[in-house]
């Protein structure tokens, strides 16, 4: 379980997370399958992102700053090109130094935006620097702020963040708050899905009656919420013409280390005024997920036989389905084939 989906968009960060002041003003790092990347802004606004391990002594460029020439190391002043990420710069070189800068780079990551949200393309090519094939998904009303802004590391490979994200049943025992569900309110449910672009979803719905959360917002709201690797989940409520979008993304840091960010955006007026509220909520559900996840680990260490049982868990097995198909399309060169039909699930929470 050390794979991780290749060929494809990652949520890398959200605009907001790139600083504005200090010597590191334009950087932002993230570690991805294994990558450790450093998000930059130009000057021009334009953005970029690179390899955040200098190949001369490892330090990383986002602890340095931009220059007119590119991205400056920290520890000995070499100036990188955002663009194609070749050496511009050594300082410590004399004017007859048999030293090419330009033959050293570092590897760059096509980058894009949408709204708020920086996506960046990760290709298992490391020498891949082209236009990616397709662009990065696009959601309503993503190029508003988020009024809920939240996030964790879980320790935990991402294979075991995505299932516990869609596992439908742990609700009633993980979640246990008066404000949500409980198990003196569980009930048999039955909801149809249909296969979506390199995902699937639930589709749109009323919210069961023991998910009293919904309630907050008036009217009769309807959701979808819809699953797409590698690893975005989100829920889309309308409530007349208003709509709230829960916005989660799953991105592995390594083997043994996931994170998740949780965004909330709405032009739903009492939903903003309830953010505060509500954000206490969201905070609350994603620790609880990450002490389960630390309990589950306890039991992982010793490498045990797991089953997925139908219905509950047909979502994880549609998840491990679609990662192999994705593979497979990626090193075959053939079409991806979505394994998911459309039916009807049914389960007890």
């Amino acid at each position: 379980m050390t794979d991780f989906v290749h060929d494809i968009w990652y949520f890398g960060a959200l605009a907001s997370d790139i600083p504005k002041r200090g010597r590191s003003a334009g950087l932002h790092r993230v570690i991805i399958a294994g990558e450790p990347i450093c998000i930059g802004r130009r000057e021009d606004g334009s953005v970029f992102a690179m390899r955040d391990i200098c190949p001369h002594r490892a330090a990383p460029f986002s602890a340095g700053c931009l220059t007119a020439g590119g991205v400056q190391c920290p520890y000995h002043g070499w100036v990188f090109d955002t663009q194609d990420g070749r050496c511009t710069e050594i300082p410590a070189l004399t004017q007859d130094s048999a030293v090419a800068p330009e033959k050293i780079r570092v590897r760059t990551f096509p980058v894009a935006q949408t709204g708020q949200i920086l996506w960046i393309w990760f290709s298992a090519d490391k020498r891949f620097s082209g236009e990616p094939p397709f662009p990065p998904p696009l959601f309503p009303l993503v190029e508003t702020r988020p009024v809920i802004d939240d996030g964790v590391r879980l320790n935990c490979h991402v294979d075991h963040a995505v299932i516990g994200l869609m596992d439908p049943a742990h609700g009633p025992y993980v979640h246990k708050q008066w404000w949500w569900r409980s198990q003196a309110s569980m009930h048999e449910k039955a909801k149809a899905f249909e296969p979506r672009e390199r995902g699937f979803a639930m589709a749109a719905h009323s919210p069961s009656s023991n998910s009293a959360a919904y309630k907050l917002l008036g009217g009769k709201p309807v959701t979808e919420i819809t699953f797409q690797l590698p690893g975005i989940r989100t829920e889309h409520i309308r409530v007349g013409d208003k709509t709230v979008l829960s916005f989660t993304a799953v991105t592995p840091e390594d083997a043994t280390h996931t994170r998740i960010r949780q965004l909330f955006f709405t032009d739903h007026g009492l939903f903003k005024a309830l953010s505060p509220v509500l954000a206490f909520g969201a905070k609350a559900f994603l620790r609880q997920d990450g002490d389960m996840v630390d309990l589950q680990a306890q039991g992982l260490r010793f490498d045990p036989n797991l089953m997925l049982i139908e219905d509950a868990d047909t979502q994880a097995k549609w998840y491990h389905q679609l990662k192999k198909n994705w593979a497979k399309a990626q090193q075959t060169g053939k079409p991806f084939v979505n394994p998911v039909k459309a039916r009807t699930l049914r389960w007890r929470s």
